[in-house]
Protein backbone atom coordinates (compact mmCIF):
# COMPACT_ATOMS: atom_id res chain seq x y z
CA UNK A 1 0.00 0.00 0.00
CA UNK A 2 2.96 2.25 0.87
CA UNK A 3 4.22 1.85 -2.73
CA UNK A 4 1.34 2.92 -4.82
CA UNK A 5 1.17 5.96 -2.07
CA UNK A 6 4.24 7.02 -3.26
CA UNK A 7 3.64 6.51 -6.54
CA UNK A 8 0.68 8.91 -6.56
CA UNK A 9 2.61 11.94 -6.18
CA UNK A 10 4.92 11.20 -8.79
CA UNK A 11 2.14 10.42 -11.56
CA UNK A 12 0.74 13.78 -10.39
CA UNK A 13 3.51 16.05 -11.00
CA UNK A 14 2.91 16.10 -15.19
CA UNK A 15 -0.41 16.57 -14.60
CA UNK A 16 0.67 20.05 -12.29
CA UNK A 17 3.25 21.09 -15.38
CA UNK A 18 0.41 20.65 -17.98
CA UNK A 19 -1.63 24.02 -17.36
CA UNK A 20 2.00 26.17 -17.61
CA UNK A 21 2.71 24.92 -21.02
CA UNK A 22 -0.93 24.93 -22.85
CA UNK A 23 -0.55 28.68 -21.47
CA UNK A 24 2.60 28.92 -23.34
CA UNK A 25 2.31 30.53 -26.78
CA UNK A 26 3.08 28.00 -29.44
CA UNK A 27 5.98 28.21 -31.54
CA UNK A 28 5.90 30.21 -34.92
CA UNK A 29 5.79 28.49 -37.94
CA UNK A 30 9.08 28.04 -39.81
CA UNK A 31 9.03 30.22 -43.01
CA UNK A 32 8.00 28.86 -46.38
CA UNK A 33 10.60 27.33 -48.63
CA UNK A 34 10.15 29.40 -52.01
CA UNK A 35 10.76 26.84 -54.70
CA UNK A 36 12.13 29.63 -57.94
CA UNK A 37 10.69 27.06 -60.56
CA UNK A 38 13.03 26.99 -63.33
CA UNK A 39 12.68 29.31 -66.55
CA UNK A 40 11.37 27.13 -69.93
CA UNK A 41 14.40 27.75 -71.35
CA UNK A 42 16.64 26.45 -68.94
CA UNK A 43 13.98 23.78 -67.95
CA UNK A 44 13.85 22.83 -71.93
CA UNK A 45 17.69 22.95 -71.92
CA UNK A 46 18.16 21.02 -68.79
CA UNK A 47 20.29 22.96 -66.86
CA UNK A 48 20.34 25.22 -63.86
CA UNK A 49 18.18 28.02 -64.01
CA UNK A 50 21.09 31.32 -62.39
CA UNK A 51 18.97 34.11 -60.29
CA UNK A 52 20.15 36.61 -63.19
CA UNK A 53 18.92 34.73 -65.63
CA UNK A 54 18.86 36.44 -69.11
CA UNK A 55 16.24 34.02 -70.84
CA UNK A 56 14.05 33.97 -67.03
CA UNK A 57 12.10 37.79 -68.26
CA UNK A 58 10.59 36.82 -71.23
CA UNK A 59 10.55 32.95 -71.26
CA UNK A 60 8.04 32.15 -68.41
CA UNK A 61 7.53 28.50 -67.51
CA UNK A 62 4.18 28.61 -68.32
CA UNK A 63 4.94 29.45 -71.87
CA UNK A 64 7.06 26.59 -72.61
CA UNK A 65 6.25 26.72 -76.70
CA UNK A 66 7.10 30.04 -76.83
CA UNK A 67 10.88 29.11 -76.62
CA UNK A 68 10.71 26.04 -78.31
CA UNK A 69 9.37 27.46 -81.56
CA UNK A 70 12.66 30.12 -81.34
CA UNK A 71 14.68 27.74 -80.20
CA UNK A 72 13.93 25.49 -82.46
CA UNK A 73 15.00 28.29 -85.58
CA UNK A 74 17.57 30.32 -83.79
CA UNK A 75 19.42 28.17 -81.19
CA UNK A 76 19.46 29.07 -77.67
CA UNK A 77 23.24 30.45 -78.17
CA UNK A 78 21.91 32.89 -80.90
CA UNK A 79 19.03 33.89 -78.63
CA UNK A 80 21.46 34.42 -75.34
CA UNK A 81 23.87 36.31 -77.43
CA UNK A 82 21.03 38.41 -79.34
CA UNK A 83 19.62 39.38 -75.96
CA UNK A 84 23.40 40.27 -73.87
CA UNK A 85 24.15 42.56 -77.34
CA UNK A 86 20.44 44.54 -76.54
CA UNK A 87 19.50 47.17 -73.66
CA UNK A 88 17.08 45.43 -70.97
CA UNK A 89 14.24 47.98 -72.43
CA UNK A 90 14.47 46.80 -76.16
CA UNK A 91 14.49 43.32 -74.91
CA UNK A 92 11.05 42.56 -74.54
CA UNK A 93 10.53 43.64 -78.06
CA UNK A 94 13.15 41.55 -79.57
CA UNK A 95 12.02 38.27 -78.00
CA UNK A 96 8.40 38.93 -79.32
CA UNK A 97 10.09 39.38 -82.95
CA UNK A 98 12.09 36.02 -82.68
CA UNK A 99 8.93 34.57 -81.48
CA UNK A 100 6.59 35.72 -84.32
CA UNK A 101 9.43 35.28 -87.41
CA UNK A 102 10.16 31.59 -85.82
CA UNK A 103 6.59 30.49 -86.09
CA UNK A 104 6.16 31.97 -89.78
CA UNK A 105 9.21 30.07 -90.73
CA UNK A 106 7.56 27.13 -89.35
CA UNK A 107 4.34 27.53 -91.09
CA UNK A 108 6.35 28.70 -94.35
CA UNK A 109 9.75 27.38 -94.63
CA UNK A 110 10.57 28.69 -98.04
CA UNK A 111 9.59 32.25 -97.54
CA UNK A 112 8.99 32.48 -93.91
CA UNK A 113 8.07 36.37 -92.80
CA UNK A 114 8.58 37.67 -96.01
CA UNK A 115 5.48 35.57 -97.36
CA UNK A 116 3.32 36.57 -94.78
CA UNK A 117 4.56 40.28 -95.44
CA UNK A 118 3.77 39.48 -99.20
CA UNK A 119 0.27 38.65 -98.36
CA UNK A 120 -0.43 41.67 -96.31
CA UNK A 121 0.62 43.84 -99.05
CA UNK A 122 -1.52 42.27 -101.68
CA UNK A 123 -4.62 42.57 -99.62
CA UNK A 124 -3.26 46.81 -98.58
CA UNK A 125 -3.27 47.39 -102.67
CA UNK A 126 -6.41 45.52 -103.28
CA UNK A 127 -8.03 47.66 -100.30
CA UNK A 128 -6.48 50.97 -102.12
CA UNK A 129 -7.71 50.02 -105.24
CA UNK A 130 -11.27 49.26 -104.14
CA UNK A 131 -11.22 52.80 -102.50
CA UNK A 132 -9.73 54.46 -105.09
CA UNK A 133 -12.68 52.79 -107.35
CA UNK A 134 -15.13 54.24 -105.12
CA UNK A 135 -14.07 57.69 -104.56
CA UNK A 136 -14.07 57.99 -108.56
CA UNK A 137 -18.01 56.56 -108.29
CA UNK A 138 -18.69 59.34 -105.47
CA UNK A 139 -17.14 62.08 -107.17
CA UNK A 140 -18.94 61.02 -110.61
CA UNK A 141 -22.07 60.84 -108.63
CA UNK A 142 -21.97 64.45 -107.36
CA UNK A 143 -20.86 65.53 -110.90
CA UNK A 144 -24.56 64.18 -112.06
CA UNK A 145 -26.33 65.96 -109.50
CA UNK A 146 -24.75 69.31 -109.98
CA UNK A 147 -25.50 69.34 -113.88
CA UNK A 148 -29.20 68.28 -112.85
CA UNK A 149 -29.53 71.00 -110.42
CA UNK A 150 -28.40 73.33 -113.26
CA UNK A 151 -30.39 72.07 -115.78
CA UNK A 152 -33.27 72.32 -113.70
CA UNK A 153 -32.41 76.22 -112.64
CA UNK A 154 -31.98 76.64 -116.66
CA UNK A 155 -35.49 75.58 -116.64
CA UNK A 156 -37.15 78.02 -114.66
CA UNK A 157 -34.80 80.80 -115.76
CA UNK A 158 -36.83 80.07 -119.06
CA UNK A 159 -39.93 80.09 -118.43
CA UNK A 160 -40.40 82.23 -115.05
CA UNK A 161 -43.80 81.68 -113.81
CA UNK A 162 -45.90 85.15 -113.20
CA UNK A 163 -45.94 86.12 -109.75
CA UNK A 164 -49.31 86.85 -107.95
CA UNK A 165 -49.60 90.22 -108.62
CA UNK A 166 -49.49 90.38 -112.16
CA UNK A 167 -52.07 87.63 -112.42
CA UNK A 168 -54.36 90.09 -110.40
CA UNK A 169 -53.57 92.96 -113.07
CA UNK A 170 -54.10 90.78 -115.62
CA UNK A 171 -57.66 89.85 -114.64
CA UNK A 172 -58.53 93.06 -113.55
CA UNK A 173 -57.46 94.93 -117.39
CA UNK A 174 -58.68 92.00 -119.28
CA UNK A 175 -61.53 90.35 -117.45
CA UNK A 176 -62.93 86.98 -118.49
CA UNK A 177 -66.34 87.44 -118.76
CA UNK A 178 -65.51 90.34 -121.10
CA UNK A 179 -65.64 88.20 -124.64
CA UNK A 180 -68.66 86.04 -123.68
CA UNK A 181 -70.32 89.81 -122.65
CA UNK A 182 -69.09 91.33 -125.67
CA UNK A 183 -69.93 88.30 -127.84
CA UNK A 184 -73.75 88.62 -126.45
CA UNK A 185 -74.43 91.68 -127.53
CA UNK A 186 -72.91 91.41 -130.96
CA UNK A 187 -75.55 88.40 -131.07
CA UNK A 188 -78.33 90.51 -129.90
CA UNK A 189 -77.68 93.24 -131.95
CA UNK A 190 -77.89 91.28 -135.37
CA UNK A 191 -80.66 89.86 -134.38
CA UNK A 192 -83.07 92.64 -133.08
CA UNK A 193 -83.50 94.88 -135.94
CA UNK A 194 -86.06 97.64 -135.65
CA UNK A 195 -88.97 95.86 -137.73
CA UNK A 196 -88.48 92.67 -135.95
CA UNK A 197 -89.29 94.36 -132.55
CA UNK A 198 -92.63 95.36 -133.74
CA UNK A 199 -93.88 92.25 -134.99
CA UNK A 200 -96.68 90.39 -133.43
CA UNK A 201 -95.85 87.34 -131.61
CA UNK A 202 -98.90 85.29 -133.55
CA UNK A 203 -100.04 85.06 -137.21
Amino acid sequence: MESSDTYTPTSSAPLSHSPTSSSSSPPPPPPPTIVMSPCAACKILRRRCAEKCVLAPYFPPTEPAKFTIAHRVFGASNIIKFLQELPESQRADAVTSMVYEASARVRDPVYGCAGAICQLQKQVNELQAQLAKSQAELVTMQLQQANLVALICMEMAQSPQESPQQSVDNFISTPPHTGAYQNGMNFFEENTSPNSLWEPLWT
